[in-house]
């Protein structure tokens, strides 16, 4: 199989601590296609993606609007048609399900076809 640029980026940070910077946070809407982000979503900061923006991020397990958070990557969307993997961070003490990850960043990624990645290490 051979890897997107995306996903070879986004799998340094599977197991590490991130800060995300919430330019989307919970409850916004999406600046060009209008729907809410029923999570926080955001980036790292400085770490250039390959569509050139700051590597994305959903920061799930939090139920309110926030402007940064720090946490763990437990898990990569990994979009089989879209080079632009999103890495998913929980903060200390939060556990998912896949399932429970899907139905969290459903409102966005139901339009790319895409599967959850975790680091099984």
């Amino acid at each position: 199989m051979e890897e997107s640029a995306s996903f070879q980026l986004a799998k340094q940070f599977l197991g590490k601590e991130v800060e995300v910077l919430m330019d989307r946070p919970l409850g916004s809407l999406h600046p060009k296609y209008g729907f809410v982000y029923e999570a926080n979503y955001g980036y790292l900061q400085g770490v250039k993606a390959p569509d050139g923006e700051d590597l994305d991020a959903y920061y799930l397990g939090v139920d309110q609007p926030i402007e940064k958070g720090k946490g763990i990557v437990r898990a990569i969307i990994h979009r089989l048609e879209d080079d632009d993997d999103k890495l998913v961070v929980f903060p200390e003490g939060v556990t998912m399900t896949d399932e429970e990850i899907e139905k969290a960043v459903a409102f966005q990624e139901q339009y790319f076809i895409h599967e959850i990645l975790r680091d099984h290490s």
